[in-house]
């Protein structure tokens, strides 16, 4: 069963000029290591237990699934949700018409030499990235999720993702197989856009597509495809964090 948003994903150009831009947002950022597929990252966690992955590549892997939208000026390009039942929500996105790989393991070394593990079943082409990608620990969770959780701008978790899509009915014929309960329809005027809500635990999901192509949706989509455009987090001050530090992600606090 999903319980909820586990992390958001940021891919980012430098890992430490990201790194010195969102603490100077406020953020507390800790480092978080190296996976054997050429990334490492830092995460800010928050006190809803879920995080932010900024991510970058040490080494030149086209072959990863974060490659490309870097390439297109990374930002925020991917969600991952947690769960109880890996190979069962597994299976329920996939009968729900979701192209979506096997549970397959990987894993981080922390800067502490800690080797965490975990399983991870990862959506397949236009797919990715409007389906999370699911997680299951296998080491202890607390482990891989930081516990400074306690940030200057006062954040105390995520609010919601906006995922721009080009047709929402199939995206929430997923999502309501998946939970077993209908998506709420919802109207986005300042994005020229409608859609649908999701639901999941403390966090919401926006599936909006585009009233016509000359929208901020319609652009986005043209040139980056179906995938998350934005997010929002709790936060006592509501306003847009400046995009020139947050590497491209647009983040509001609500």
């Amino acid at each position: 069963m999903l319980s909820g948003i586990d992390h958001l994903v940021i891919a980012v150009p430098d890992l430490e000029v990201a790194r010195k831009n969102y603490e100077a947002l406020g953020f507390t950022v800790v480092p978080g290591g190296r996976h054997p597929v050429g990334t490492h990252n830092a995460l800010v966690a928050f006190g809803d237990g879920s995080y932010v992955e900024l991510i970058a590549f040490y080494e030149t892997n086209p072959a990863h699934k974060w490659w490309a939208p870097l390439q297109k000026g990374g930002g925020l390009v991917d969600f991952c949700m947690q769960t109880d039942d890996l190979r069962g929500d597994t299976a329920a996105f996939r009968k729900a018409g979701v192209e979506i790989d096997d549970p397959s393991p990987l894993s981080r070394v922390r800067p502490d030499g800690y080797r965490l593990a975990w399983v991870l079943s990862i959506p397949r082409g236009d797919h990715r990235g409007v389906a999370p990608f699911l997680i299951q620990d296998e080491t202890p969770r607390a482990e891989r999720v930081p516990r400074q959780t306690t940030h200057a701008n006062g954040v105390t978790g995520i609010g919601a993702v906006t995922v721009a899509v080009r047709d929402v009915a199939p995206v929430a014929r997923w999502y309501a197989e998946v939970l077993r309960r209908q998506a709420q329809p919802i109207q986005r005027p300042e994005l020229d856009g409608a859609g649908v809500r999701v639901t999941v635990g403390s966090h919401t999901l926006d599936f909006v597509a585009p009233r016509s192509s000359a929208g901020p949706l319609g652009e986005w989509l043209a040139a980056r495809g179906a995938s998350p455009y934005a997010a929002t987090f709790h936060g006592p001050k509501p306003g847009t964090l400046d995009p020139a530090k947050t590497c491209g992600a647009r983040l509001t606090l609500v």
